[in-house]
């Protein structure tokens, strides 16, 4: 496996005595949050520029309609990435339990047949498997 495959996701105060920084998840919910904004401020942006070009005393042209389809876009993208910044990455929100009890979980980034030839021997260590499947963007 991979190197850059792993990381150690674990409470605050032990994440900053015990782990490197290489192997910390930082991922929140940035990204995802930006992606479904943008989409989102667009789709409002279009409709309400799509409205205005309909009434003609507001004198909207469909350039009118194209820039406030780009500003919904921009206006959406910031103020979800902004929300979704504060939000903890998918897989500390899945396991804030075990995270709580003093446990480290390791997170493996790989392909599934990979994964389970590693099982075995982590079994053999005494971890405990904890499947999760990588949500998309738009989940």
């Amino acid at each position: 496996m991979a190197d850059d495959g792993i990381s150690l996701i674990a409470r605050p105060d032990i994440e900053l005595e015990k782990i490197p920084d290489d192997r910390k998840v930082v991922e929140g919910d940035f990204y995802p949050a930006a992606i479904r904004g943008v989409a989102g401020g667009a789709a409002a942006g279009l409709l309400a520029g799509l409205v205005a070009v309909a009434i003609p005393p507001l004198g909207v042209t469909l350039a009118g309609a194209a820039a406030m389809t780009l500003g919904g876009a921009a206006v959406g993208g910031w103020a979800t990435a902004l929300a979704g910044s504060a939000v903890p990455d998918p897989v500390r929100r899945r396991f804030q339990e075990e995270i709580t009890l003093g446990r480290i979980l390791v997170v493996l980034d790989a392909p599934r047949d990979a994964l389970e030839r590693i099982e075995p021997a982590l079994a053999a260590v005494g971890a405990k498997p904890l499947p999760f499947d990588k949500p998309t963007a738009m989940t």
